[in-house]
């Protein structure tokens, strides 16, 4: 396939939505898999939304996830620039070719009358749309409303009668009715274009081959085509992604869960999970395989196997697979992430090799980067109290003297190693003919404050005959 462009075309109203990620995922994946390019365009027309910063969240997230783009803010190619609002001559320029050729008008409606129109249609249990007062003004009136300059919009000239039919990669043949079609506003009284204006506009001259996006810009798909038709352009392939759905059914939304890509970053998901996760909600490899790095999934996607039906956002699965990528990812993968929540707590005092170590202990127990430190806590600070049921369960009269005989031989072991610290243990045991057990329990007690971790005797090897013998004579003495 030839000359394969694809753009993801965001608005700066806040942070990456996850349903905007996977918009910007399949577009990219799509455009690597056929060795074409991906478009970064930010679409800010609608001033009043936009939210400073937004932009710069919106880049830095597309980079965190891995999801880099060819051309776009920052990155100028030969079809910039890349943010809309530095395009507005070029959306006047052909707002007003489509009111010469007849394909669009002046609209002078007051928003008080506009509303006026909703309330009633809303009474009458109609679907609100504009009731095309202004669409056969005479020229001469326009052209005197125009030299008083009265308020305007610009509107598009829908047909009153038939059908739309296009097709979209994922749905097939689409016919919707012009009755289900608005004048839609293409330029707003503040001077700048609509959404649906300025995506025509742009995708035709940044050379946008296949247009990727959301189920909910179906209804309005017949707009964009009947725009290209006016313009005498060649409209680009559509496919409409599935929408994402909360267990229930319902649409997703923040009011039943995150919903922004940062919320799950914040959480210590890693990006590999999360693109994996994103991925599979509408597409799938047609096979069992679930866990994919991003080459894997530019190697293996098309568009062809996103299905019509909705993707459910499922929790359990997303924590699942960043299991599964917490498993499978190196100490340098690892540590570029749990450094800098080290620093912040100012446990930071460790070297790499260190904290490799701890990484191969916990890394089968724990599902999000932040639970390394909640649940290996011990590994970092050595404890000052100590969990009361765990005492109360195994610390007895001769404890204190079973901890001081084992100090002395882990003291003696060279080198302290897991076999070595197991070994003295039960022979220790055995010794004093008692259950392995009864000195297991009160150790992990000692050396971590809690009851419960991974192996004790790697655990034992990891932190050092140094560690080890001050955690025991510390423990013994609060403890004793």
């Amino acid at each position: 396939m030839n000359n394969v462009r694809t753009r993801f075309a965001p608005s700066p109203t806040g942070y990456l939505h996850v349903g905007g990620l996977r918009t910007a995922l399949y577009s990219f994946l799509y455009a690597k898999k056929h060795n074409g390019s991906f478009l970064l365009r930010i679409e800010d027309t609608d001033q009043k939304r936009s939210v400073p910063g937004a932009v710069e969240n919106i880049i830095s997230t597309l980079a965190w996830a891995g999801i880099t783009f060819d051309e776009g803010p920052g990155k100028e190619g030969a079809y910039g620039p890349y943010i809309q609002s530095q395009r507005l001559e070029l959306y006047h320029k052909h707002a007003l070719e489509l009111v010469e050729k007849g394909h669009a008008y002046y609209c002078f409606c007051s928003s008080e009358r506009l509303e006026k129109i909703r309330a009633i249609q809303t009474a009458q249990k109609r679907p609100p749309c504009y009731d095309r007062h202004c669409r056969d003004l005479a020229a001469e009136i326009v052209a005197e409303r125009l030299r008083n300059k009265e308020p305007y919009v610009i509107r598009m000239k829908v047909p009153l009668e038939g059908e739309c039919v296009f097709n979209d990669i994922i749905r097939g043949t689409v016919a919707i009715n012009y009755n289900n079609v608005d004048d839609q506003v293409l330029i707003k009284s503040d001077g700048f274009p609509t959404y649906h204006l300025a995506v025509v506009v742009d995708d035709h001259f940044m050379q946008i081959s296949h247009v990727i996006r959301g189920e909910e810009w179906l209804p309005s798909t017949p707009k964009h085509v009947l725009l290209y038709q006016y313009f005498g352009w060649t409209a680009p392939a559509f496919a409409h992604l599935p929408l994402l759905l909360n267990p229930d059914k319902s649409k997703l939304s923040k009011r039943q869960g995150d919903v922004a890509v940062e919320d799950y970053r914040a959480k210590g998901y890693l990006a590999e999970a999360l693109v994996n996760f994103i991925a599979f909600l509408g597409w799938n490899p047609g096979d069992t395989r679930e866990i994919f790095t991003l080459d894997e999934l530019i190697k293996e996607f098309s568009l062809e196997r996103v299905g019509k039906s909705g993707a459910i956002f499922n929790l359990e699965k997303l924590q699942w697979l960043n299991q599964q990528h917490i498993h499978r990812a190196t100490h340098e993968r690892l540590l570029q992430e749990i450094k800098p929540l080290l620093k912040e707590k100012g446990w930071d005092n460790h070297s790499d090799a260190y904290l490799g170590a701890v990484i191969d202990l916990l890394k089968e127990r724990v599902t999000v980067i932040p639970e390394f430190l909640v649940n290996g806590q011990f590994f970092f600070v050595e404890p000052t109290s100590y969990d009361e049921k765990a005492k109360a369960k195994c610390w007895t009269a001769e404890t204190v003297g079973y901890l001081n005989d084992l100090a002395k031989q882990f003291a003696s072991l060279i080198p302290l190693s897991a076999s070595a610290v197991e070994q003295a243990v039960r022979t220790y045991a055995q010794e004093k003919n008692i259950s392995a057990s009864v000195l297991i329990h009160p150790l992990r007690l000692a050396l971590t404050g809690v009851s419960a971790g991974p192996s004790l005797f790697h655990l034992i090897e990891v932190l050092g005959k140094e560690a080890v013998a001050r955690r025991l004579a510390a423990a013994i003495k609060v403890l004793g």
